[in-house]
């Protein structure tokens, strides 16, 4: 969870955005962007950790990604479940769909915020254009999948 104040995403609204035009998870470089841990995150350690900015390895981002979703062999790569083995075993094949930034424990309301805000809407469109395209049947499988299921 991060801190109480958090990055103002104005004072890294270039370079976000230029971590979010990556072909690549851009998870691990948001968290980084982000003020670090709060003193009140639920880890059980004894040392201070406030203001630290690494990955939890909760699997969050690993569990929410579409890519991983359609080729779940990918997973077989690593049994890590940190940012960094997201980011080895989907790389350019990354949908940049955003959902393992809102995910993460450690990324700032404030860059989520941002990311759904100003990023989403383009996001959407640029996977509905993929969606029926002969070259990706397994989106279409899987969107067919996600919405039969009860």
């Amino acid at each position: 969870m991060p801190l109480h104040i958090q990055r103002d995403v104005k004072e890294i609204d270039g370079i976000l955005n230029e971590v979010l035009s990556i072909h690549s998870p851009p998870v691990g470089r948001c968290r980084l962007l982000s003020s670090g841990f709060s003193p009140t995150h639920a880890l059980n350690i004894t040392e201070n950790i406030i203001g630290h900015k690494e990955c939890l390895g909760c699997g969050n981002c690993v569990d929410i990604c579409p890519v991983l979703a359609r080729e779940p062999s990918r997973r077989e790569k690593t049994e890590q479940r940190t940012s960094m083995a997201l980011e080895s075993t989907v790389g350019a094949d990354c949908d940049q769909c955003g959902a393992c930034i809102l995910v993460c424990p450690q990324v700032d309301t404030t860059i989520k915020n941002y990311v759904v805000n100003h990023r989403m809407v383009e996001v959407m469109s640029r996977l509905q254009q993929r969606i029926g395209d002969e070259d990706e049947p397994d989106l279409d499988l899987f969107l067919e999948e996600a919405v039969s299921q009860p």
